[in-house]
């Protein structure tokens, strides 16, 4: 069974106080949900590591930008600091992307893709899809899938067309003002 994970982080207990709200894009650039989570109060910070570089990514005043791109197997997060610079981009690889109850969701297939302000690329979470098809969580056909888009993504990233990045702040922007 594969986790779905939803926009709205409802379930997130470090996030102690928050805004939340979202729009659907049908645009030239985008055709999805987007949601924004302006986090206003957290329990306590993260960080995370990355080949020995700490990156903060949650904290008081961070905003959590996500992109549910429709008919599109992957999840696009940004993250955004208390100054409004973003801190990293991060690619959920997923089966889908959905909506139950107004708010938008994604199945995800445990690899990730996180990519840095200063353009290094880092694939992430490699041993939880070996482990998943070890375990039976998801068969043979999820992870070659899984590997196909994170190829995809990865060589459009490294081109430079994966566009979508393009967008954060003018997204991020627009739900600032309420659509």
């Amino acid at each position: 069974m594969l986790e779905r994970k939803y926009g709205d982080r409802s379930k997130w207990k470090r996030v102690v106080e928050r805004e939340y709200t979202q729009s659907f894009l049908d645009t030239e650039d985008f055709r999805g949900t987007i949601t924004l989570l302006n986090v206003k109060k957290v329990s306590e910070p993260l960080t995370v590591s990355y080949q020995g570089r700490n990156v903060c990514i949650v904290d008081d005043g961070y905003s959590w930008l996500q992109h549910f791109p429709y008919e599109e197997r992957y999840s696009l997060t940004t993250m955004f600091d208390s100054k409004g610079e973003i801190v990293q981009w991060y690619i959920d690889i997923c089966f889908q992307n959905g909506i139950e109850n107004g708010v938008p969701w994604l199945d995800d297939l445990f690899l990730d893709i996180i990519i840095l302000p200063d353009g290094e690329v880092i694939l992430q979470d490699v041993d939880e899809l070996e482990e998943a098809l070890i375990n039976g969580i998801i068969d043979q056909s999820l992870y070659d899938l899984a590997w196909a888009e994170a190829n995809r993504l990865t060589v459009l990233i490294n081109r430079n067309e994966f566009n979508l990045f393009r967008f954060s702040k003018r997204h991020k922007e627009s739900l600032c003002k309420g659509g």
